[in-house]
């Protein structure tokens, strides 16, 4: 239809610092070279493309959409975990202000890192961008290459249905496709079709 928007949100590529389930947040981390091998270009074609400018996000992009140049924004960053960056777990189980952070992540902010409000407002700058070029050119497909955080709290303000931030699962190699009508999404609607974009190849070919 000419008057829809399709925005597909996709994850970056598995890390070696993603695989020891460690908090990366704007420290970097290398693709794993076994998942990266797996990654494939998605079928669809887009006809602009954004980029969290972390070279995970960036290096993920140039696998997936070798053609496209990505508009690259600082806002589309995951959240910084400050001191607790390159960290697990076990790593941090024993201070006890890491406790308290994981029983109000919402409110409880990092030691140097960001609130989750600080996070929010950010993010949404990106998003402000993102549209707005996407209604100065008329764009019809856009993708979005960035971070698990920054997925989850997209899909908890646009999806079509409401699920809290942590019910949303955003697997590595996979995206989400979020569609809108073109006044919907100037006004900050939430989208009128949600659905699952593979980027990875099927373990049977």
């Amino acid at each position: 239809m000419d008057d829809t928007v399709a925005i597909s949100l996709f994850r970056h590529g598995l890390t070696e610092a993603n695989k020891r389930h460690a908090y990366l947040g704007w420290t970097g981390s290398p693709l794993c070279p076994i998942e990266k091998a797996k990654l494939v270009c998605p079928s669809e074609q887009y006809e602009l493309m954004f980029s969290s400018d972390l070279d995970r996000c960036l290096k993920t992009a140039d696998i997936l959409f070798p053609t496209c140049q990505p508009i690259q924004l600082s806002e589309l960053r995951e959240m910084h975990f400050g001191e607790w960056e390159g960290k697990t777990y076990a790593d941090l189980k024993g201070d006890s202000f890491y406790q308290k952070w994981l029983d109000a992540p919402f409110t409880v902010k990092p030691p140097k890192g960001e609130s989750f409000a600080e996070f929010s407002r950010r993010v949404e700058s990106g998003w402000e961008k993102v549209v707005e070029r996407i209604m100065e050119e008329n764009t019809h497909r856009a993708a979005v290459m960035t971070h698990g955080g920054v997925i989850r709290y997209f899909l908890t303000k646009h999806a079509p249905y409401v699920k809290d931030f942590w019910e949303w699962h955003i697997p590595h190699g996979k995206g989400y496709e979020l569609i809108w009508t073109r006044d919907g999404l100037r006004r900050g609607k939430q989208c009128i079709l949600l659905q699952e974009v593979p980027l990875t190849a099927s373990p049977n070919g």
